[in-house]
């Protein structure tokens, strides 16, 4: 008991997306290039610690993050959940679209997850792109399109 409390005290609260932590109309790149640049920005933001997106790319070796209508959601390895300090996601668009392992992809999402968060995050996430509408907004929108539809906050 008095050890969960500690641990949970070492956990810092966050939003789960800043406006910062969008970044809208990206020139298109490798599908590493892009896993490092989201990852980074989760890194930046204090979420995660470095080695977490190396496990992220690590992850994307053994199981694509692909996940239908235009968007991947990567994210690490099991083994890197020490590395997460808080739940956070970054947010890429390529209107132009990029090669995902032979898949087009338009809105990138790097997720960190404390615990069992990141099953709620991709659940969320994929509600979401349910919605074609929705889908093609986050895909084509600015910052601020992309922040109200994932967080349902002006």
């Amino acid at each position: 008991m008095f050890f969960k409390k500690k641990k949970e005290e070492a956990v810092e609260k966050k939003e789960l997306l800043y406006r910062e932590n969008i970044r809208v109309n990206c020139e298109p790149a490798s599908k590493e290039q892009v896993i490092r640049t989201v990852g980074q920005m989760l890194v930046d933001s204090g979420y995660v610690d470095q080695p977490y997106v190396d496990a992220m790319v690590e992850r994307e070796k053994s199981f694509s993050t692909f996940m239908g209508s235009g968007l991947a959601l990567p994210h690490g390895v099991e083994a890197a959940k020490k590395e997460v300090k808080a739940s956070g996601i970054a947010v890429m668009t390529y209107p132009k679209g990029i090669d995902w392992d032979g898949n087009e992809v338009h809105v990138v999402i790097g997720i960190a997850g404390v615990g069992e968060e990141h099953l709620d995050i991709l659940s969320t996430i994929a509600d979401k792109m349910l919605d074609d509408t929705a889908a093609e907004r986050l895909a084509t929108g600015d910052v601020d399109t992309v922040y109200q539809i994932l967080t349902g906050k002006e």
